[in-house]
């Protein structure tokens, strides 16, 4: 365990010491000394990339001013190995299909302190392919298989093109029940040219049914819980692309740690197969006591209790309770993942939320909304789900000292407290690598609530779409687009409590949270009816952090505002501005600040140019 930690000075003593009735008593001293750091990585061998470009493929360095974060200056065999195999790839996918690490050489200096770390390599020559043929039998689809070559022909040779044609091919086979398909490359290298010929050879073996699918290692869970998410049927074709999509969705539950599905031979029954659908469960309870501070909400506290998988039926149970200076809020919801057979959720969901102005010199005056809805969420595909909802919502305005003009005309004209009964639809679509820090792919939404009776009759409407994309390893962009509008119904007055606001984290940066848009003739900010926001990011590690993605730097630009129902989205007239900022997945939680310059603020306009926010369990 010392040596695992790169502590390779300590020593371990143990003492045996007899006492009476025929006992001994064991004692270990331990003396832990310093950890051993690396010194020096070499390269040998290399003539085509620098030493200096190979090293920094490495996770492992030399140390510096961040290594105390990082630690990648603490020497470890599997982080080494990793290494190893980056080189390796970078070799084989531009060419060098002769490529190998000949050796390597791990010394530790006397005191046990300090390491230094010899590679010596073989390059070869780079080879560039020639041509690509099929040998074997391809079930008479040579022409499907062709289309499914990632290879490309007069570009150097590239393992990672090779290795994703022959997964294509062996998961093709296996969707039209071929099992056992085992598909070759054979290299046929010209030297003279520094040429190479790949020949795909596949044998597609035996055809096979699926006789059983058994599950285990479910103690709380239900079989059907799990079985349920099986899209690969008994007494049918194997169907590889089935049994991977069966594997995803019993994934995505939630609840279990590990899945994976071994496919056995039947004695006897050459032609059938049995699944063996093998997981380990996890806790699915969750108790969560937080604290947060940030630059608006100054400090905050949460407290909640969840269980995922209530009883072992795939139900949700959730229980929420927030609150800060000026947001408290309260909620309980319930989610039956299987409504009905065909995969459709329900959830329930009472809520209470009270706030008021982020910015005191608007008034102490306060919201107050009660919320109890029912949704139903529908799957599309296995990225896209759909929505629709109906709530009962009853939103009260205490009026107080300073309260703006908006609020008390609305008041007049319409009964507080408002009751209304919202209906609500929409559209999600998620292909994320990661909810905390993603690096690829994309998440849109577009939804419409109307509420067409009670006290407020109204429509909004709106979409946003997030895409990421990755440059390299280490650097990504993003982009963000959301928009949304609302208006009366029935020439009525559209709800000032449903107004929307802009500025600050999560908006534009450099302003004052939600202080953007209109004004009433007082002078105070209260929302718009009407919202446009852009974003782009640009993410870059932290010096010294390496490949770490839990600590990144970025730059940004932010534009975006809120209009009057009346007014017309006039781009000339979004706020913008321009900044940097660091985002860290601390252990207490994500944390985001930024400093942001306003690009073209005006008159009335609150800046705010350091933000940031820190917060969650502990």
């Amino acid at each position: 365990q010392y040596i695992n930690r790169s502590l390779y000075a300590a020593e371990v003593i143990t003492t045996i010491t007899p006492i009476e009735r025929n006992r001994v008593n064991l004692t270990f001293s331990m003396i832990e000394g310093d950890v051993a750091k690396i010194k020096e990585i070499r390269i040998v061998g290399n003539k085509v990339f620098s030493e200096d470009t190979l090293r920094k493929l490495f996770d492992l360095d030399t140390g510096n001013w961040m290594s105390w974060y990082t630690k990648s200056n603490r020497y470890s065999r599997s982080k080494f190995n990793a290494d190893l195999e980056t080189i390796k790839s970078y070799y084989l996918n531009r060419g060098f299909l002769e490529f190998r690490i000949d050796s390597t050489q791990v010394s530790i200096s006397p005191d046990r302190l300090s390491m230094n770390l010899t590679i010596n390599v073989f390059e070869g020559q780079r080879y560039v392919v020639s041509g690509v043929q099929l040998s074997g039998y391809y079930l008479g689809r040579e022409e499907e298989y062709k289309s499914l070559i990632r290879i490309e022909v007069g570009k150097p040779y590239n393992v990672a093109q090779v290795t994703e044609t022959v997964k294509a091919f062996t998961d093709y086979f296996g969707n039209f029940g071929y099992a056992f398909a085992r598909v070759e490359s054979i290299p046929e290298i010209d030297r003279a040219t520094n040429r190479v010929k790949l020949v795909l050879k596949a044998d597609p073996a035996r055809r096979a049914y699926v006789r059983r699918v058994n599950i285990s290692g479910n103690t709380r869970t239900r079989d059907e819980i799990i079985r349920r998410e099986i899209r690969q049927f008994e007494s049918s074709w194997y169907d590889g692309d089935k049994i991977r999509l069966s594997k995803d969705r019993i994934e995505r539950l939630g609840y279990l740690k590990e899945v994976n599905i071994e496919t056995l031979e039947v004695p006897g029954a050459p032609d059938q197969v049995d699944l063996q659908v093998n997981v380990i469960e996890k806790p699915t309870g969750a108790v969560q006591v937080g604290a947060g501070y940030s630059s608006f909400e100054k400090l905050f506290v949460t407290f909640g209790i969840s269980q995922d998988n209530i009883f072992g039926t795939g139900n949700f149970l959730g229980i929420q309770v927030s609150t800060s200076k000026y947001n408290q809020t309260f909620s309980i919801n319930t989610t039956d993942p299987y409504f009905t057979e065909d995969g459709i959720a329900r959830t329930f969901e009472f809520s209470h939320r009270s706030s008021r102005p982020y910015i005191e010199q608007l008034g102490n005056y306060r919201l107050t909304t009660d919320n109890l809805g029912m949704r139903f969420t529908i799957p599309a595909s296995e990225l896209d789900k759909m929505f629709v909802g109906i709530a009962a919502e009853r939103t009260q305005i205490e009026l107080g000292v300073n309260t703006p003009t908006a609020y008390l005309n609305y008041c007049i004209k319409v009964n507080c407290p408002v009751v209304s009964f919202p209906i609500t639809t929409g559209w999600i679509r998620d292909s994320r690598d990661s909810v905390i820090a993603p690096t690829r792919g994309l998440l849109a939404r577009a939804y419409t609530e109307i509420s067409a009776t009670g006290e407020a009759q109204y429509i909004r409407y709106g979409s946003s779409f997030q895409q990421f994309v990755p440059l390299n390893k280490q650097y990504s962009l993003a982009f963000n687009v959301d928009w949304a509008q609302g208006q009366p119904i029935g020439g009525g007055t559209f709800p000032v409590f449903k107004n929307f606001y802009v500025g600050g984290l999560g908006s534009v940066l450099g302003y004052a949270q939600g202080s953007l848009g209109p004004r009433d003739v007082t002078g105070w900010v209260t929302g718009g009816a009407k919202k446009l926001v852009l974003n782009s990011e640009f993410f870059m590690p932290f010096p010294g952090a390496g490949n770490d993605k839990s600590l990144r730097l970025y730059g940004f630009v932010d534009a975006g505002n809120v209009f009057a129902a009346d007014d017309p989205i006039r781009i000339s007239e979004l706020r913008a501005a321009y900044g940097a900022g660091l985002s860290w997945v601390s252990p207490m939680g994500p944390l985001r600040l930024a400093v942001a310059n306003p690009i073209n603020p005006q008159s009335g306009d609150r800046i705010n140019r350091l933000q940031f926010q820190i917060g969650n369990t502990f």
